[in-house]
């Protein structure tokens, strides 16, 4: 039997809450979606497990593309001259891809796709007239900061990274990198349109697409152009996504209805939605300042001894793989929880937040104790081959289990701030919190690299952004959807307690195993058995409906 998932094309979630009672005796809804049958908990469990299936296929990908930079250019002058205009893509995946977008743009769908069903047999269809309103001003927006970036790319490096040797290097990848402005934008318009349409197969399969270009790119250039083929291959991929989801797009917006008329209602509305200055300023101002991060690191490590800006990157691209899965949960339920709000449903809202909060706490902090307890292990397994040796593990490995400290900030950050933005409102407190984690970071960070090396710079990390965190928790039921604090605090203090009783359980097992993979095998079983029986103990509810669900599976069974 097939899933019901409707990946590529069912109706949006929601459509029949949306609808007032006065109007469901009108013409019926061509494809009903699961929260129409009553099924919403098995439609989200089954996106989210898509997403996360697709999500750790794309990072798998990308630690195949990190592990053949390292093997072709180690941890070196090239690798940094790269990682410099690595910046670029990483920065426009947060503004683009992941939040600054996706929060303009996913409560803008939800809004234009509830007026939709509000008003089924309207002659002008609202989201289309959102499309027609936005696009063609977003894409050359995109196109003009591509052309600008690659204009500006030696100004720009030398802000980024003063203390590189020899920038020429660094200034050509980043011309080649500009190009993701304009593909990363159309991917993540794409992304947030169908998200906002229960649409999750191809937003899914981005980094998928993404990291197979850059790695194909990589493996036949890398002869002729070095490490620029690294750069080539993020326009090249850059283009593979939008390819993916485009399509996709085009078919659900074919069949959306007429093309709306100009000056409608609808598409007045949709326009100003779209084009909220205030909100656009909030949402880019947030994604700044949280990439920010990334800028000061790289800016501390320049002056550092070669080699340090890679081993940060190694270091935290491994790390956060816990987080990024924790976080594919709440974007699935982003559009959720935005379309409650829309519909005034607050109390739908918050149950979504606090439950989305526990179970991303329970799968980073799993990651977390892996990561502390086995990094050594980890980071030889994956990257220590040619040209990147022991020294380079030896010092990736240490980095890792400090940034591994702030794995949990990051979790929460990422999770909160989509409730702040999901009402589609333009809020500044998220950016006051952000700013303050920054300026936390910075602080730190400049005191701590000349007592502890690149070190330090992990630690600022990790503090800057757990600092950050707490502000967003703690203003949550004032500011954003009002969650109950102590029940969530109480949730997270004995999550905590489990992961660290868990890291020092597995911490214990690494060392006895010579061999890597037996050392990392036998730690992370003994984390995950400390960790369950801990949840269980504590009785720690997102942990509880899958022990039930285990323990009914067992009586079956027998």
């Amino acid at each position: 039997m097939k899933p019901t998932l409707p990946v590529d094309g069912g109706e949006e979630t929601g459509r029949s809450a949306a609808m007032p009672a006065q109007q469901t005796a009108g013409p019926p809804v061509r494809d009903k979606s699961p929260e129409q049958h009553g099924s919403s908990g098995t439609f989200l469990a089954r996106a989210a497990l898509l997403t996360a299936v697709l999500s750790a296929a794309g990072s798998l990908l990308g630690l195949g593309r990190d592990q053949a930079l390292a093997h072709l250019f180690g941890a070196g002058s090239e690798t940094d001259a790269f990682l410099v205009a690595w910046t670029v893509p990483e920065v426009a995946t947060t503004l683009l891809i992941e939040d600054g977008l996706a929060f303009m743009l996913v409560p803008a769908f939800s809004a234009a796709i509830a007026a939709r069903a509000a008003a089924p047999t309207a002659v002008q269809d609202p989201v289309r007239a959102l499309v027609a309103s936005s696009l063609p001003r977003l894409t050359l927006a995109f196109l003009a900061s591509a052309v600008l970036l690659m204009i500006g790319a030696p100004q720009l490096v030398e802000v980024l990274a003063p203390g590189l040797p020899d920038p020429r290097l660094a200034v050509d990848c980043t011309r080649l990198t500009a190009t993701c402005l304009l593909t990363f934008g159309l991917t993540g318009y794409c992304s947030a349109a169908l998200r906002a349409h229960s649409s999750y197969l191809a937003p899914a399969a981005i980094y998928v697409a993404y990291n197979t270009g850059i790695i194909a790119t990589l493996l036949l250039l890398a002869d002729r152009w070095g490490v620029r083929a690294a750069a080539a291959g993020v326009a090249v991929g850059g283009c593979l996504m939008v390819l993916v989801q485009a399509p996709v797009l085009h078919r659900r917006l074919r069949g959306a209805g007429p093309r709306p008329a100009r000056r409608t209602g609808a598409a007045k509305a949709a326009k100003r939605q779209s084009m909220d200055l205030a909100l656009i300023a909030t949402v880019l101002l947030f994604a700044l300042c949280r990439q920010s991060q990334v800028f000061i690191e790289r800016f501390l490590a320049s002056s550092l001894p070669s080699g340090a800006i890679s081993h940060l990157n190694y270091a935290q691209k491994v790390a956060q793989l816990p987080m990024v899965l924790s976080l594919m949960l709440c974007t699935v339920t982003f559009p959720v929880v935005a379309k409650a709000l829309a519909r005034g449903d607050t109390e739908r809202a918050r149950e979504r937040v606090e439950r989305d909060i526990a179970l991303a706490a329970c799968i980073v902090l799993f990651g977390a104790a892996v990561v502390f307890a086995c990094a050594p292990d980890i980071i030889e397994l994956l990257f220590q081959r040619g040209a990147f040796t022991g020294a380079d593990t030896a010092a990736t490995a240490s980095i890792m289990r400090v940034y591994s400290l702030g794995l949990l900030g990051h979790c929460l950050v990422g999770a909160l701030v989509r409730s702040y933005f999901s009402a589609g409102r333009p809020t500044w407190y998220p950016v006051g919190a952000m700013a303050a984690g920054m300026l936390l970071t910075a602080g730190a960070g400049t005191w701590a690299v000349p007592v502890w090396g690149v070190g330090g710079i992990a630690a600022a990390n990790a503090l800057g952004i757990t600092f950050t965190a707490v502000l967003l928790l703690t203003a949550m039921d004032r500011r954003s959807v009002p969650v109950r604090l102590p029940a969530v605090l109480l949730e997270l203090a004995k999550t905590l307690l489990a992961a660290v009783a868990a890291a020092g359980a597995g911490l214990l097992c690494a060392g006895v195993p010579a061999h890597p993979l037996a050392a990392l095998t036998l730690a992370s079983l003994a984390v995950a058995a400390v960790f369950g029986l801990l949840l269980w103990a504590l009785n720690v509810q997102a942990f509880l409906p899958a022990v039930r669900i285990a323990t009914r599976k067992l009586r079956n069974v027998s």
